[in-house]
């Protein structure tokens, strides 16, 4: 009960933060916070356009290298997260944005797990005894 008053309060002080901060930036650099609101806004809205039309291709790159394509929609998915929180409005959402954006993803894995790369998969069979030559 008292970690969901606590997740419950977390809610609604941010908005609270994030608008204190903003009329606190707004009365020290002026209409320089609104150009930086706006700017960020078109900055979101590219940045889940160009995800719209890159995410097909990320994923077919990943299967034609024969990597999982986990990583593709991941990456997908963090830029389309930080774009909202660039569309939305406040200067600690860019941060999270930004901070987003340049957290490194984890490296591709190939398909077939940590297969060692000198192993040849194939199949096994045993050939009948009188056909094979006699040994020496």
């Amino acid at each position: 009960m008292i970690r969901a008053l606590l997740v419950l309060a977390a809610l609604l002080a941010f908005p609270v933060l994030e608008a204190w901060l903003l009329f606190r930036l707004g009365e020290r650099f002026g209409w320089w916070v609104i150009a930086w609101l706006v700017f960020a806004a078109g900055c979101g809205v590219a940045l889940i356009r160009m995800e719209r039309l890159v995410w097909a291709l990320r994923i077919a790159g990943s299967l034609r290298r024969q990597r999982s394509p986990i990583g593709a929609l991941l990456a997908s998915a963090r830029s389309v997260v930080a774009g909202l929180l660039l569309i939305f409005p406040g200067v600690i959402t860019d941060v999270l944005a930004i901070l987003l954006l340049l957290w490194p993803l984890p490296p591709e894995r190939p398909l077939d797990g940590d297969a060692p790369q000198d192993v040849i998969e194939g199949e096994f069979r045993r050939e009948p005894t009188d056909r094979l030559p006699p040994r020496a």
